[in-house]
């Protein structure tokens, strides 16, 4: 449905990044969507949301016969290999990144970005006809494109931007193209950026020189040698690329308006820092072994906890910004015809009560991993478990984000334990705390079960056979009390309810929305976690190898997926369904050695048991790299050349 309206299939695209900014590139070689300089600016390309007034930035080769791309070994540098009737051409697209030139040893959070998107352009065989087309439409199309011609290039006046080549490159009205035949050993360039930067063929190989460097020296770092490491290596290089450095923030997923089902209305911004989403991608490089994001992330949950509990948000803009006010963009088609095009994000006001769970969850995972807790923080900390106290018995609006009225759902109710018991461990046991933490579990064994089976329901509300939600699944892994017979009758209503081949809805009942949506994938991975708890390892194994082979040819996941026909959908790419890859692989890792036991706990028990035992004397190193005792690279490398 999607190609016959003029839209690429989701899963046709790569991500690009530089921890600032994306873009995504099809298949062809064409870039339908990028933000520069922010995930959450006004995209300068966003035909993925409009194929006919979006911008764009082309590359094609004539008579194009075939097109294979992979990213370059353990970076997020992309090569694509566009093969034409006369020749072979290699695409190479980046965004430069480096470490800060004051950076110090093993340091790769303080960045220099320069703001680029480069794309170069190598002739392998043959002599082919190549086309470049960059196409303009500012502010999301409402406003008419300005050009300017300047050195080498055009500038987008008022934007800030000049696209620069060498090759002859033209204006024609809202689009700058060039047209060329070029015979093997030939290299261009054209590279969109600032329009103060200097751009040549010397600087675009240097800077991809760094990039390559960067990127491969922090993948270096990662601790883990468990099950299909290949796989966790491409979702931790995603989850880094999904960061956003100067304020420890990341995003849930590069794109707005991605639809959870094609032609329906369920299409969101996700380019924001949900709170539980940052947690848990934060979870996830902790257990691989990365401290530095951790600190960053953490200092930026500090500062806002300090603005008092009650006054968190569920999200924030990257930069820390609170006000995310939801508009829509009615001139737009939408992805395949998908509306409305969104931005911003209304959730942003509602009570998640269970994202205090995962706050509390990290902090234990930063403790145990050996970090510091200062005096303000933890007093921070206590005023969350002070303010749960208070709101815990409260109806909430869920992990789904559901827009109709908040609901006494057990998930946010086992969240709202987890908050006490991770306070207990993090600060010593206070009597109110052990006593609500008891109060809120016997209310959860007598309001939030199944009275004919003893499966946990998804909210008090409801009874029968629709009261299913497979967030209850994560419970198996977060150190409940929950007796192995109520975690399997709980995963067999999940199956019998939700299950569709592999993959699972969220839920199935009415929650305030027009319109469907497809399988969330992290539900499947939460899926083979709950198997591993009851100590199904077989299963649980063959389930997770055939999930894996749901990622696209470049290893990347989106939001959701048709289970029908396995086509991507929503968001693109997804942290939460990288970071639960991550966190089922870590679990398998740990299921092989150690039994279901070791599966069980909390998130922090896993992430210092994969760092500290299962990977021997790969721990002891990385704790010394991590606190600068050690270097493992040559600084220069990775950090940015400077021009003359």
């Amino acid at each position: 449905m999607a190609e016959a309206r003029g839209y690429r299939p989701i899963e046709d695209y790569a991500a690009i990044g530089d921890c600032h900014g994306c873009a995504l590139v099809a298949r062809d070689g064409s870039i339908d969507w990028c933000c520069l300089e922010r995930f959450d600016a006004d995209p300068v390309a966003f035909r993925i949301l409009d194929a006919g007034k979006g911008g764009y930035f082309a590359i094609t080769a004539h008579d194009l016969v075939d097109a294979t791309r992979a990213y370059l070994p353990r970076t997020n540098v992309l090569r694509t290999e566009l093969r034409a009737r006369a020749g072979r051409v290699a695409v190479t697209d980046f965004m430069p990144i480096a470490r800060a030139a004051d950076a110090g040893p093993n340091n790769y959070v303080d960045l220099e970005v320069p703001g680029w998107l480069v794309r170069r352009i190598d002739v392998i065989e043959g002599e082919v006809d190549i086309s470049v087309e960059f196409r303009a439409a500012p502010d999301f199309a409402r406003k008419a494109p300005a050009l300017r011609p300047v050195d080498a290039g055009f500038e987008l006046e008022g934007a800030g931007l000049a696209l620069r080549s060498d090759l002859a490159l033209e204006a024609e009205g809202s689009r700058i193209v060039a047209r060329v035949r070029l015979a093997a050993g030939a290299r261009r360039f054209v590279v969109l950026a600032p329009t103060a930067a200097r751009v040549d063929a010397a600087a675009v190989d240097a800077v991809l020189a760094v990039t390559e460097a960067y990127w491969r020296e922090w993948i270096a770092y990662c601790r883990y040698s468990g099950p299909h490491k290949a796989f966790v290596e491409r979702s931790a290089l995603v989850l880094k690329m999904m960061t956003y450095p100067p304020k420890g923030t990341c995003v849930a997923a590069m794109t707005t308006s991605l639809p959870e089902a094609i032609g329906g209305p369920r299409n969101w911004d996700y380019r924001y820092c949900w709170i539980r989403d940052a947690s848990l991608m934060l979870h996830a490089l902790a257990s691989l072994g990365y401290s530095g994001e951790s600190d960053r992330f953490f200092g930026f949950l500090c500062e806002k906890i300090g603005e008092g509990a009650k006054n968190l948000k569920l999200m924030y803009g990257i930069g820390g910004e609170r006000d995310i006010d939801e508009s829509e963009l009615a001139h737009l088609d939408g992805y395949a015809g998908s509306r409305p095009v969104r931005i911003g994000n209304g959730a942003h006001d509602q009570r998640q009560t269970d994202l205090y769970g995962y706050i509390l969850e990290g902090a234990l995972i930063y403790k145990k991993l050996g970090r510091a807790i200062n005096p303000g923080d933890e007093k921070a900390l206590a005023e969350i478990a002070d303010f749960i106290a208070e709101v815990w018995s409260l109806p909430d609006s869920g992990i789904w984000e559901a827009r109709d009225e908040p609901r006494h759902f057990v998930h946010s109710k086992a969240m709202c334990w987890v908050v006490l018991d991770r306070a207990i461990q993090l600060l010593g046991e206070r009597a109110e705390w052990v006593e609500l933490r008891g109060k809120i579990w016997d209310e959860i064994l007598a309001r939030g079960r199944d009275a004919s089976d003893g499966r946990l329901l998804q909210s008090y509300e409801d009874h029968g056979a629709a009261n299913v939600d497979a967030a209850l699944l994560q419970l198996a892994v977060l150190g409940l009390p929950l007796e192995v017979a109520t975690l399997r009758s709980t995963r067999l209503a999940v199956e019998r309810e939700l299950q569709v081949g592999d993959f699972l809805l969220r839920y199935k009942r009415a929650d305030g929305l027009a319109g469907g949506e497809g399988a969330f994938l992290v539900c499947s991975f939460w899926h083979v976690d709950s198997l591993l708890a009851e100590g199904e390892g077989e299963a649980a194994t063959r389930l997770f190898e055939r999930l894996l082979g749901c990622a696209n040819d470049v290893g990347l996941y989106a939001e959701e997926i048709d289970p029908h026909s396995g086509a991507f959908l929503g968001n693109f790419p997804q942290a939460f369904t990288h970071l639960g890859l991550i966190n089922t692989a870590v679990s398998l890792g740990l299921f092989q050695k150690y039994g279901p036991e070791a599966v069980r706990g909390g998130y922090a028990d896993r992430a210092r048991r994969s760092v500290r035992s299962t990977f021997g004397w790969r721990g002891v190193l990385a704790a010394l790299l991590s606190t600068g005792h050690i270097r493992l690279f040559s600084s220069r490398a990775s950090r940015m050349p400077r021009q003359k």
